[in-house]
């Protein structure tokens, strides 16, 4: 196993905090709150940036936290723990219904660099063309782009909300310089937000923002500290490939025990392990069909 350094958690200890003028101050106007979301994504990018983020598992919760947004916006019941089952639980065969696709198409979207190529892999229900041609109506700074392909796809397809969302999430990240879509906007938008235009869409997605990304530096810092733990203990297993199954909770927000490169008793054995260890938590509280992560 390759797990972390001796200087890891003095890594932690470093993390830059939210200054607190930025959450602190109460503004309306267009240009104040862009001032501010400008400022909380500058941070975000320098946490994303630390060693010690697990940035593949945060970003794999924060779609969940998209999804579950957007299966709200559709009106459906599902929550977290229902989706972590449509997507955990699926058997050869079974399909993943309304709100596991709305799952896979979040995780998909993060899974890899951001290109027309995977966007379409997460959006299989629209064309290449289509997706290349609704990013091209981004222009302006970054959040500003954001905004208009999120108007130009909900105005061309109504009740596209996810596809609107994960191409608008794309659009910020690589107008941010990121690599990887990191699902913001989703969560931080309401249902009546998303019938907005123009300005009014543009100062909602700077709120939006605002709000989300002190979520996302508040879930990056409490991930890194459980994941420097996790690699604290995982030379104590000594289960053989423990050191692949360590890997999968590092990057994963959710892992069922029948996923892990070991026989079924062992796998559970490790897992039952792990809790012990307070390495990782049990997702679901049922005593069957149990779900592990971080």
């Amino acid at each position: 196993m390759s797990f972390a350094r001796p200087d890891h958690i003095s890594d932690l200890d470093t993390l830059p905090r939210m200054p607190a003028w930025i959450t602190s101050v109460r503004v309306e106007t267009l240009e104040d709150v862009a001032f501010l979301s400008g400022a909380a994504l500058t941070h975000l990018h320098l946490v994303l940036g630390r060693d010690c983020v697990p940035e593949t598992l945060l970003r794999d919760r924060l779609a969940l936290r998209a999804a579950e947004a957007c299966v709200g916006f559709s009106g459906r019941p599902e929550r977290a723990g229902a989706l972590r089952d449509a997507v955990h639980l699926l058997r050869p065969g079974d399909l993943p219904g309304p709100a596991g696709e709305t799952c896979l198409a979040w995780r998909r979207a993060t899974e890899r660099a951001v290109s027309v190529k995977a966007l379409n892999r997460a959006l299989s229900d629209r064309s290449a063309q289509t997706i290349a041609a609704w990013l091209d109506a981004g222009q302006g700074a970054p959040v500003t782009q954001a905004a208009k392909v999120l108007e130009a796809v909900l105005t061309e397809a109504h009740r596209a909300e996810v596809p609107a969302l994960i191409l608008a999430e794309a659009t910020l990240a690589q107008a941010l310089g990121w690599d990887h879509l990191v699902p913001l906007l989703a969560a931080g938008l309401k249902r009546a937000d998303l019938r907005k235009r123009g300005d009014d869409l543009r100062l909602a997605c700077h709120h939006a923002l605002l709000s989300s990304v002190v979520e996302a530096v508040r879930l990056a810092a409490d991930l890194a500290r459980r994941v420097a733990h996790l690699k604290t203990v995982a030379p104590k297993l000594r289960a053989k490939a423990a050191g692949d199954a360590v890997e999968m909770f590092l990057t994963r927000d959710a892992v069922a025990p029948s996923a892990l490169p070991l026989p079924d008793r062992a796998a559970r054995r490790l897992c039952d392990r792990l809790v012990d260890l307070g390495a990782v938590r049990e997702l679901t509280g049922r005593d069957t069909f149990r779900l592990y992560g971080v």
